[in-house]
């Protein structure tokens, strides 16, 4: 990842640019459509900021990446990267912190797009190269998904 970019626990302040992005790429995520999901969403973030559970990389003031997790259900919730910094190596690094973060022997879980569709291209790569295989076929938010599973053993 590029030195100019700071990868880190989100903060409450990151809210406000955290947002911006996801505006930016928020037609890539089924179930942000409406002014109220991405309100829910915001929630989510803030939850998930105060439970030390939000990832986010920075350029400048900017958030230029994302990824919530849990470390509760063991999974990567989301992550998102702004479309001017991607193929920067952002995606691994976040979630190689995740990973850092999460006990070790455990299962990860992942929900991400199928095989088929062109937006689950870079993040079915990203996984991976990670170590995920594929799992189970899943609709989520009345769009086809596809569980992924990184084996911790």
């Amino acid at each position: 990842m590029d030195k100019k970019l700071q990868l880190k626990m989100a903060e409450l302040s990151d809210l406000g640019s955290w947002m911006e992005l996801v505006e930016v790429v928020k037609h890539n995520f089924p179930g942000l459509d409406t002014d109220k999901e991405i309100n829910d969403y915001k929630q989510v973030v803030i939850k998930n900021i105060n439970r030390n559970s939000a990832i986010c990389v920075k350029h400048k003031e900017k958030v230029v990446g994302v990824l919530i997790f849990s470390y509760n259900q063991k999974c990567l919730s989301c992550m998102a990267v702004h479309p001017e910094y991607r193929q920067r190596g952002i995606g691994a690094a976040m979630v190689e912190e995740m990973l850092c973060l999460l006990p070790k022997g455990e299962d990860i879980l992942v929900m991400t797009f199928r095989e088929d569709d062109e937006k689950g291209i870079a993040p079915r790569a990203l996984y991976k190269k990670f170590g995920f295989v594929e799992d189970e076929l899943l609709i989520d938010r009345n769009y086809p998904h596809q569980r992924f599973i990184l084996h911790r053993n």
